[in-house]
This record gives structure tokens, sequence and C-alpha cells, in this order.
């Protein structure tokens, strides 16, 4: 089964160390907590908001051993009125056994906003 694992961050500016470091951390968390192996994604999309043109956030992926060959692509999210700023999401298509329930979407900075009901209560 083919399951989608969404997360979302946000930068404070748009800098490319700012932003490389934001994908980077977001993506290394669902990677750990969803046990994810890079041979069992078939894609990774990530989406920026019109304030970050400074890197594609999918450049934060290739620091991880094993995404080389992964397919990635960045694109631009829509720009809804009063949509949250500075906001870089992903999504990871993953071929995995688990259930839709047992899922870790992951939302940091300020995208906790987008998904509160999905941020675990510490």
């Amino acid at each position: 089964m083919i399951r989608g694992i969404r997360g979302a961050t946000t930068v404070e500016k748009d800098t490319e160390a700012e932003v490389i470091s934001a994908a980077e951390k977001l993506m290394a968390e669902i990677i750990q907590v969803n046990e994810i192996d890079p041979d069992t994604v078939a894609s990774v999309f990530f989406s920026a908001t019109d304030e970050i043109r400074s890197v594609f956030p999918a450049k934060a992926l290739r620091k991880f051993e094993g995404w080389t060959y992964v397919p990635v692509t960045c694109m631009r999210e829509i720009p809804v009125n009063n949509s949250l700023p500075f906001c870089i999401r992903v999504m990871i298509h993953v071929n995995t056994a688990k259930s839709q329930e047992e899922i870790k979407h992951i939302y940091q900075a300020g995208a906790i906003a987008l998904r509160p009901d999905l941020v675990k209560k510490v």
C-alpha cells in the first residue's frame, strides 16, 4: 500500500541556510518517527509559499544517506489569501504496511497552526 505522509514547517526569512535547515529538520523527524527506508519511497513533493525563493527545499533531502535516487520535486503553493507565509510543505509517498492511523504527520514551527489536531501533546 502506498501512503502519503505530510509535514510542514516555516522559516523566519528566506535565506538558503534557513530554508535548508528547516527542511532538513522536518525531513529528519518524519523519517525517524515513521521509520522510513528510502527504498520504500515512491516520491517526495515539496511546496513553498511565494516568499521562499532562495533555494529549492528539496535540496535538504540530498543530505540524507540513501536518498540519492528518490524522485523529488518542488512546486509553488497556491497563493490563498491570509494563508501561512514562509511555509514549506512536504508530501512523501511511501510503500508501507502501516495503517492511516499509524502514520505520523509532522508539523513544526509556525506550521503547527495548520494541523494542531495532529501535533503530539508533550
